[in-house]
C-alpha cells in the first residue's frame, strides 16, 4: 500500500502467524502489545466481543487503530475507546467499507433531501460472525450509510427478528424515522441462498436504485413528461482498498477519518436499540 509499510501480523496461535508472516514478508507476532511496540497503527481484526479488550491495551502505547465494524459489544466499551483514544491523542477508524464502495461516493453527491430509503443486505449463512446477531453483524453496515445520506436525528425506531440457525437473531427488520421527515426501512438476514447489497433512495426529484455489489444503479428522474430513465456511470473500486488507503492517509495527514470512533459509537447505539427491541418481543413471545 502506498505509503505505508506492513510490519507484522499478530495471531493468537504461533504457527498461523507465522505461515501468514512469511507469505507477506513481515515478523509474526503472538501478542498484539508487542506489535504495536514497532508500529505507528495497528488494524484490529478480531472478533467484536474482543475489539475493546484489544484496543484498550493498544491505544495507551499511542497507535492509531483501524477496528473492524462494530467497534466494540456495547456503548460502555465505544465510551471507554473514546476516552482513551483522546487521551493518547490518536486516531480511530472503524471498519464501515461501505462507506468507502464507490457506489456511496456517488451518492454523496447527489442526495439532497432523501423522504424514503430501503436497504436490502442478505448473505448465505457463514459461522463467522456469530458471536453477534445480524444486526451487528450486517446490518450495521447500512445503518451507517444511512446515517451519513440522511445527515438527521433519529426520533424512532421499530424491529423485529427471528433467531433459526444461531442463538442470536439471523432475520432483521428495522424501520428509523428521523427528524427531518425521511423513514429509512432495512432488512438484513445472514440466511439467504445468495447474496443481496441493495439500496434504495427516493426524493423529490428522483428514485435512485443501487448495487453495492457490482456498484451500478439507475436513476429515474422526474421530467415534465414523466420518469427519465438514466445509468449511473459509477467509476469502479475496490472498497477495501480505498478503505485503507484513506485510513492511512489519515494517520499521515492527521486528519479525522470519515468513519471516526464517534461515528462508530453513533451506528453502534442504534444497532444495540434495534438488537434490544428484538431481544424484548422475543423474551415477550
Amino acid at each position: 500500500m502506498v505509503g505505508a509499510q506492513l510490519v507484522g501480523v499478530c495471531d493468537a496461535s504461533a504457527e498461523r502467524a507465522a505461515e501468514i508472516a512469511a507469505k507477506y514478508g513481515c515478523k509474526a507476532f503472538t501478542d498484539p502489545v508487542a506489535l504495536a511496540k514497532e508500529c505507528d497503527a495497528v488494524s484490529i481484526v478480531v472478533p467484536t466481543d474482543l475489539h475493546h479488550k484489544v484496543a484498550i491495551q493498544l491505544l495507551p502505547l499511542g497507535v492509531h487503530l483501524f477496528i473492524e465494524k462494530p467497534l466494540c459489544a456495547s456503548s460502555r466499551e465505544g465510551e471507554e475507546i473514546l476516552e482513551a483514544a483522546h487521551k493518547a491523542g490518536v486516531l480511530v477508524q472503524v471498519g464501515h467499507i461501505e462507506q468507502f464502495n464507490p457506489v456511496i461516493g456517488y451518492l454523496e453527491k447527489v442526495i439532497n433531501a432523501p423522504r424514503f430509503i430501503t436497504a436490502d443486505r442478505l448473505a448465505p449463512f457463514n459461522p463467522r460472525g456469530t458471536e453477534v446477531g445480524v444486526v451487528l453483524d450486517l446490518m450495521i453496515h447500512d445503518i451507517g450509510v444511512i446515517l451519513q445520506l440522511v445527515n438527521s436525528p433519529i426520533e424512532r425506531i421499530e424491529a423485529v427478528g427471528v433467531s433459526v440457525v444461531t442463538k442470536r437473531e439471523d432475520i432483521a427488520n428495522a424501520r428509523l424515522s428521523f427528524a427531518n421527515g425521511c423513514v429509512a426501512n432495512v432488512n438484513t438476514s445472514r440466511i439467504s441462498e445468495k447474496k443481496v447489497r441493495e439500496l434504495r433512495v427516493f426524493q423529490p426529484d428522483a428514485y435512485l436504485s443501487l448495487d453495492y455489489m457490482n456498484q451500478t444503479g439507475h436513476v429515474l428522474r422526474k421530467t415534465p413528461t414523466g420518469l427519465q430513465r438514466e445509468e449511473i456511470p459509477i467509476e469502479k473500486g475496490e472498497p477495501l482498498r480505498i478503505e485503507l488507503e484513506s485510513f492511512t492517509s489519515c494517520v499521515r495527514e492527521r486528519r479525522t477519518p470519515k468513519v471516526d470512533a464517534s461515528f462508530g459509537k453513533t451506528a453502534l447505539e442504534i444497532a444495540l436499540e434495534i438488537t434490544a427491541q428484538i431481544e424484548a418481543a422475543g423474551n415477550r413471545a
